[in-house]
């Protein structure tokens, strides 16, 4: 027999709705279901119903702009600065990520690899101490070791860029090998071998 989650507090229900949450708590913008479902890689259904339980709870508001759904973390809940805590160190790191590495001008593949990516996916394991990062591209190298310096404050852990040219991720290699046999979290374009 399954129960509902309980009103006052339906979160970490699942990977997604974290996603979720991530984007709109960490993201602070008031966005759509179908921009919310794409960021947080869930189906629109899952994120309409998941937004939904939130703006219930009150940890979400919502309005109409036409025939769309906005919605964004309601700054008067008393479960907004805890949860932005809380995902920052969980969640966080891909959505910071995301917002930095969109800056910067060279960024065309950016993705998580390594322990925190697998933990990310649902992987069991100890818990990570960094954060891999994978940029390919032709960004200033500056530009992403500042981000990272950035999102490593945020969180309270190191991220650890690797950047590659478009021909180095496509060359051959062990390392690479490796790379695209275990998991990898999506931060900006699509992950080559994916």
């Amino acid at each position: 027999m399954r129960t509902e989650a309980p009103l006052l507090a339906p979160i970490f229900r699942s990977a997604g709705q974290a996603r979720l949450l991530a984007v709109l708590v960490l993201g602070g913008d008031e966005i759509g279901i179908p921009e919310l479902a794409a960021r947080a890689n869930l189906a629109y259904p899952t994120a309409h119903r998941e937004a939904t339980r939130l703006v219930d709870a009150g940890i979400l508001r919502s309005r109409r702009v036409g025939r769309v759904l906005q919605v964004s973390a309601n700054p008067h809940s008393p479960l907004t600065s805890p949860l932005r805590e809380i995902l920052s160190v969980a969640t966080g790191p891909a959505v910071m990520l995301q917002q930095e590495l969109a800056d910067i001008d060279g960024v065309e593949i950016a993705f998580l690899y390594g322990s925190f990516a697998a933990r990310v996916v649902g992987l069991e394991g100890p818990a990570p101490n960094d954060i891999d990062l994978m940029v390919v591209g032709s960004p200033a190298a500056e530009a992403i070791y500042q981000a990272c310096d950035r999102v490593s404050d945020a969180v309270g852990r190191p991220v650890n860029p690797t950047i590659l040219t478009r021909e180095e991720i496509a060359a051959e290699s062990g390392f690479l090998r490796d790379l695209a046999a275990k998991p990898t979290v999506p931060i900006i374009g699509e992950v080559p071998w994916n």
